[in-house]
């Protein structure tokens, strides 16, 4: 529609010059090549936006657990996706208390009662993870430096089956940029952990 209105008013102009049908055709190439070239130019510059969105396109992992042993030492075991854990074990909570929240597997903090660590081979900006704790937990993000960038609290005891105002696996979750750790800690209590997702 406006490469007809742009060669109309270009004859109506050149009419009173007395231009040739071959001027018309040469006037209307240049118009159509001129074009091209800007709807190339326009489609590349699309094209590059486009594959910096995709690039940009965050990956999250959901750990399931459910490849893991019983009283399984958890260190290594997902390091592929980018993650290690110390302080960690496997278990299949036996006491009611601790409910899972997917599956029968969850990690928990152990030797040492109340303290977790989750470290992550490539910087992530996004953490969580579902926790049922027996007292107040916090959980903590770092850089790789290990200043403290974020941290998020379960204010309380969240036991299934007890009076707490706080449901059993409360999701906590934390973001930042360049996330290099996690810690969960509750001094001397105990707490598992289901679910742990983070994304890069």
């Amino acid at each position: 529609m406006i490469k007809r209105g742009v060669v109309v008013k270009q004859a109506s102009l050149q009419s009173q010059t007395r231009s040739t049908v071959e001027d018309h055709k040469f006037s209307l190439n240049e118009f159509d090549s001129k074009n091209q070239k800007e709807d190339l130019a326009s489609q590349e510059q699309i094209e590059k936006t486009i594959d910096s969105e995709v690039v940009s396109i965050p990956t999250c992992i959901y750990l399931t657990l459910e490849d893991l042993k019983c009283f399984e030492a958890v260190e290594r075991q997902y390091e592929q996706w980018g993650v290690t854990f110390a302080n960690c074990i496997a278990i299949q909570p036996s006491n009611p208390a601790f409910p899972t929240h997917s599956g029968v597997m969850v990690l928990m903090g152990a030797p040492k009662n109340g303290y977790l660590e989750a470290t992550f081979l490539r910087p992530v900006h996004f953490v969580s993870a579902f926790v049922t704790s027996s007292q107040r937990l916090v959980l903590s993000a770092y850089d790789r430096d290990r200043q403290l960038l974020t941290q998020t609290v379960l204010p309380g005891a969240n036991l299934a089956n007890s009076d707490s105002t706080v449901p059993p696996n409360t999701l906590l979750s934390v973001s930042a940029n360049n996330i290099h750790c996690v810690t969960f800690c509750a001094f001397d209590a105990h707490f598992t952990i289901d679910g742990l997702n983070f994304c890069c």
